[in-house]
């Protein structure tokens, strides 16, 4: 079975991201390096990875190549939500499976059902199927919101020791370690 993972605010080419989130690196050099080294780590050729937002900052052309060389030596296949830093030199490399502003999964997790899980850069209070128990998965923050309730979470580089999460287990547990709540859902009853 492939696995799923799920990571969002690399950052790759943000010269000043080192600094602007706090990242334990000397240099910017030393953050992609190391930001590579975990993601192969833990994702294998075949697996699946939704990057939630902001792969790479970039300005112009010149960023296509650059791009394309750091996709290029990240295992797994790839789906690209993009974020408020995703520019034409990210979405039209030739490396993304899909290039979309949101999207569901359903995953096995081995239950009887399936579970639906929601991609988008951007924190949400509503989702979609929250009231059945959908995940909400979200980047953009770095880390600095506090954790909603709910079954969602910020699956960005830094609040996840800047490695990709896999979704059957370490997303999984999160999520079993807390409770669903029905939020602001137009379907619980009011």
């Amino acid at each position: 079975m492939t696995d799923i993972f799920t990571t969002a605010d690399t950052h790759f080419l943000h010269n000043q991201i080192v600094a602007l989130s706090s990242r334990p690196f000397d240099s910017y050099d030393e953050m992609e390096e190391t930001l590579i080294a975990n993601w192969n780590a833990v994702v294998k050729p075949g697996d699946l990875v939704v990057h939630v937002g902001d792969f790479a900052l970039t300005w112009n052309k010149k960023c296509y190549d650059k791009v394309d060389a750091i996709l290029a030596q990240l295992n797994g296949n790839y789906f690209l939500l993009t974020g408020n830093h995703v520019r034409k030199a990210v979405t039209k490399s030739k490396h993304w499976s899909l290039v979309t502003p949101y999207h569901e999964l359903k995953v096995d997790m081995g239950g009887i059902h399936k579970q639906r899980i929601c991609f988008f850069h951007y924190s949400q209070r509503v989702w979609n199927q929250m009231h059945r128990g959908a995940w909400m998965l979200f980047g953009h923050s770095h880390g600095n919101l506090p954790q909603p309730p709910g079954w969602t979470k910020d699956v960005g580089v830094d609040d996840n020791n800047l490695t990709p999460l896999n979704v059957r287990t370490e997303v999984k547990a999160f999520m079993d370690s807390r409770p669903m709540t029905a939020g602001e859902d137009h379907h619980d009853g009011k």
